[in-house]
């Protein structure tokens, strides 16, 4: 199917557009009283993300309410763990919260690798939105980054310091690295499955990265963000020469707090590096090279101040960014308490503005 609106794609591609594509992390959620009026009659966060078809209305609603030029499916990072034999529980203003955690070998080694149709509600869902989104926008499917999973799967539930996921990369080294494969082979199996369903691009979410020293996170984080990298171009590579696709599928890396790691962020095989709001542009730029696309980087909190202040922030990074090869976005994902307007003027600022104008 030909997308009405392909902006996101060229740009990630670095081909020419006529304007800076926009799209926001977490752009389906609670800003939205749509969004919230689902949850509510679902009964909660979980029920949404196994049921296709809520998932698929709620990951609509930003396209048709904000005006964004992607749509992102509708789940959580935290289905892969569940697939693999993790079950975990979105706790109401706590957040995910697993009963059972990773504490040995014995318990790694009874974790299964997880296939596409492990999580079949997901690739539903994604079959779903793209007949609903009859080529509007592209859809970008998701997974969480094998270092942000272990950190649950090892903590059992958010935390500031993620202690005792680091402490098991100093005192068990080798089976830090047999729980990541696992995950890194799962994500693989899921992200591919999610390209089959139709997904026109993914995004890798590694939230935690920025707890790690620049060795660890090479070695426990981009390692394994690589092999996924490598692992979804080469599957490109073959469905290109089965005739079924004409170009493969754009991977987005988000590796949040990575400032350290831009130079070797810019060498991973995929076509967009996500900044965050630490990660100053024209650095950022001079660190990855000009062969990637730039995702983001606007303070979620900017979207809080007065509306000439968005307006101006929103020029002033568009321009620093430059006509080609970016993707607007915010640093992060949007605040739950951040007003509907304010999200709306950004995107609306984003599309309307010119370069050179």
């Amino acid at each position: 199917m030909n997308l009405k609106n392909d902006l996101i794609l060229r740009a990630a591609r670095g081909e020419k557009t006529e304007r800076t594509p926009v799209w926001l992390m977490r752009q389906a959620g609670r800003i939205l009283p749509e969004y919230r009026k689902v949850r509510e009659q679902a009964g909660g966060f979980k029920k949404m993300v196994k049921t296709p078809a809520l998932a698929a209305e709620v990951t609509l609603q930003p396209v048709d309410i904000l005006g964004v030029d992607a749509a992102i499916i509708f789940s959580d990072i935290l289905v892969i763990p569940e697939a693999m034999g993790l079950n975990y529980e979105v706790i109401e203003s706590r957040g995910p919260w697993f009963e059972k955690t990773i504490q040995s070998k014995k318990d790694i080694d009874a974790l299964k690798i997880a296939e596409g149709n492990d999580l079949q509600y997901v690739i539903d869902a994604i079959s779903l939105t793209k007949k609903e989104l009859n080529g509007r926008v592209p859809l970008i499917g998701f997974a969480g980054a094998p270092w942000t999973l272990f950190s649950y799967m090892i903590e059992g539930r958010g935390s500031k310091t993620f202690s005792n996921a680091k402490k098991f990369l100093y005192t068990e080294p080798a089976l830090a690295h047999q729980l990541l494969e696992k995950i890194a082979l799962s994500t693989i199996n899921y992200l591919n499955a999610q390209i089959e369903a139709g997904a026109d691009l993914v995004q890798i979410f590694d939230s935690w990265a920025g707890i790690l020293s620049p060795e660890q996170y090479r070695e426990f984080s981009l390692k394994y963000i690589s092999m996924i990298c490598n692992a979804i171009q080469e599957n490109g590579k073959k469905e290109i020469e089965n005739g079924k696709t004409l170009t493969s599928t754009p991977v987005i890396v988000f590796a949040k707090g990575a400032f350290f790691a831009r130079k070797e962020l810019g060498k991973l095989n995929c076509e967009v590096i996500g900044l965050d709001w630490n990660m100053e542009i024209t650095e950022s730029r001079k660190l990855i090279g000009n062969n990637k696309t730039l995702q983001g980087n606007m303070d979620p909190c900017l979207l809080y101040s007065d509306d000439e202040t968005i307006v101006r922030e929103t020029e002033k990074m568009l321009r620093e960014f430059g006509p080609q090869r970016h993707i607007a976005n915010l640093g992060h994902g949007l605040y739950p308490d951040i007003q509907k307007e304010k999200v709306k003027l950004f995107i609306d600022t984003v599309k309307n503005f010119r370069h050179g104008s």
